[in-house]
């Protein structure tokens, strides 16, 4: 049976965290448990994208977070501007990074994950390693901090693929902390899902040149967090 969305869908309360915003782009910091689009039923309608038009009736869709990561989000504030960034996007030409706190403490200091995804279809929206089936999916990752049963990672995904980080976490060995899909046997060991995206950098649609967005976690103890995506 597929997965359901959650019957107790909470979206987070606060203000609207705005990290940058010009005539073209609008960098926001998006909390976790808050959906990036409305889902099909009318009680998932609140999300970051209705936040966002709330206060910015303009803003465009670039691309998505899954609902319980949080960090750096980006909308287009024009129809020009939203062709130039999914055009990036397509292109891989954004550099993302993102923190997980993981189960387990790699021996590696870093390492390069290249395993192909598909949906797993009868548990959707579940994904899986598919070595024939799957689409080329590759994360970078090295370790920034060690705990006694955890490891905090710092990732680099080259590629976009859904749930990608959180499933080849799982085949590494190591899944993210928090996981309600991946890994819910530590749900009780943390309050989230332990995935955030610390940073992101692309080319702005006005000009090209390079701009970089942060949004420090706020779990990583003792880390210096990412100065360049």
């Amino acid at each position: 049976m597929p997965l359901s969305p959650p019957a107790d869908y909470a979206p987070p309360a606060g203000p609207l965290q705005i990290l940058h915003c010009d005539d073209a782009l609008l960098a926001v910091s998006k909390p976790p448990g808050l959906l990036s689009v409305p889902g099909r039923d009318a009680a998932l309608g609140e999300c970051l994208m209705s936040q966002v038009q709330a206060i910015f009736p303009q803003a465009r869709l670039v691309h998505r977070l899954d609902r319980d990561t949080s960090g750096v989000a980006v909308f287009a504030m024009t129809a020009a501007a939203q062709r130039h960034l999914g055009l990036q996007f397509e292109k891989r030409i954004p550099r993302k990074t993102y923190i997980a706190e993981v189960a387990g403490v790699p021996r590696d200091a870093s390492g390069w994950i290249d395993q192909p995804l598909r949906a797993d279809w009868p548990n959707r929206p579940r994904q899986m390693v598919d070595p024939v089936a799957g689409r080329a999916a590759q994360t970078g990752w090295a370790v920034i901090a060690r705990k006694t049963s955890s490891a905090f990672l710092r990732l680099s995904p080259r590629t976009g693929r859904s749930h990608q980080l959180r499933v080849h976490l799982q085949w590494l060995g190591h899944p993210i902390l928090g996981d309600p899909i991946y890994a819910p046997e530590t749900l009780g060991r943390r309050p989230r899902l332990m995935l955030h995206a610390a940073a992101l950098a692309l080319r702005h649609p006005l000009g090209g040149a390079w701009i970089a967005f942060r949004a420090p976690s706020g779990f990583v103890p003792a880390v210096e967090e990412p100065r360049d995506a």
